[in-house]
């Protein structure tokens, strides 16, 4: 009894890199079934390909050997004029037998009902589960999203984790970091290799949260923004922040940081004092529209007072941190300068 044939099409657009891929080669593995021979790839970005070369890689079948997955990354050159736009999906039904044909299209973020995906993405999508393709939505991997993905990822490599150890992980590559401020694109890459690494260091046993912590150096995002985020919100918590930074980041580089989140909450509210617009202002500051709101937000926490002298108080504190302040230079004079600029300007503001 045969079942119905695998579908040899389809689209993949969404945030994280590393699902995509993923979707795409096992895409090519289901088209040439359990025991067969795989599919050879052939991967192009569509800024540099035709329709015409795409037609030619995929639209006859194999006489010898495995057929061809064809991965086309980034389409959106290929569907901004209507005649190339009509003839790419004019193929989306010719793939032969034994031939796959994936596009994969990476996203700034992920559609919602105020702001669709644009008429020619929306076209492919449709054309591609018209011929009955598959299409997938993947957002980032954030949160529960990312822990998930590390179970099942640690699952497939044979991998036992211990209590908590997917969750510290989670936390170290930068897993819940507010999707504002940090590019998750990469998370599910990070997160795999860091899991094929902890299978090396235990081979036979099971990978404590402990172990993750000795073997995973904590990522940037997971400190500096989280302190970022913490002290545009005046969270009592951006001390703990402060702290968990400054263990691993050069302090000139959190002086940096905060003097930028401290001057973009202050040049919103200015400008939304104005009259503008968040959309107009978030494309004056050459904001992306999600993380204008996360800042809007953040400002209506300060008055333009308030954000003044915290920028005053940044200042003073990176002559501490250069050496040049009246408070010394030593190492105890620069974390106590962090923690009374947190004090004085934003814990209790």
């Amino acid at each position: 009894m045969s079942g119905t044939p695998p579908a040899s099409l389809g689209y993949y657009y969404g945030i994280d890199d590393y699902q995509l891929e993923a979707a795409a080669l096992a895409l090519g593995e289901r088209v040439a079934g359990p025991g067969g021979q795989p599919l050879g790839r052939w991967r192009v970005k569509g800024a540099m390909t035709t329709v015409e070369a795409i037609g030619e890689r995929i639209a006859t079948g194999s006489m010898f050997g495995g057929g061809t997955l064809a991965i086309v990354l980034e389409p959106a050159p290929l569907l901004r004029a209507k005649a190339t736009r009509d003839a790419l999906f004019g193929i989306v039904s010719l793939v032969a037998p034994g031939n796959a044909l994936a596009f994969v299209d990476p996203l700034d973020a992920m559609p919602t009902d105020r702001r669709p995906l644009d008429a020619g993405r929306s076209g492919l999508r449709d054309a591609v589960a018209a011929a009955g393709g598959e299409v997938r939505a993947i957002p980032a991997l954030t949160q529960g999203g990312l822990t998930r993905f590390i179970h099942d990822r640690a699952a497939v490599i044979g991998l036992r984790l211990g209590k908590g150890a997917a969750e510290e992980l989670a936390r170290r590559i930068g897993g819940f970091v507010g999707q504002g401020d940090a590019d998750l694109g990469g998370l599910g890459q990070l997160a795999a290799g860091e899991l094929d690494k902890a299978a090396l260091y235990r081979l036979d046993g099971e990978l404590s949260a402990e172990d993750v912590r000795a073997i995973v150096p904590e990522m940037v995002p997971s400190s500096l923004w989280a302190l970022s985020d913490a002290v545009g919100m005046r969270r009592p918590d951006a001390a703990a922040h402060l702290e968990r930074a400054l263990a691993v980041t050069a302090e000139p580089v959190i002086v940096v940081l905060l003097h930028r989140r401290i001057r973009e909450l202050l040049e919103l509210a200015d400008r939304i004092a104005q009259g503008a617009s968040l959309v107009i202002a978030a494309r004056a500051m050459k904001l992306h529209e999600f993380r204008a709101r996360t800042l809007e937000t953040q400002a209506r926490r300060w008055s333009p007072a308030e954000l003044e002298a915290a920028l005053v108080g940044l200042l003073e504190l990176d002559a501490t941190v250069k050496g040049s302040g009246a408070g010394g230079s030593g190492e105890h004079a620069r974390q106590l300068g962090f923690t009374l600029w947190l004090t004085e300007f934003v814990v209790r503001g």
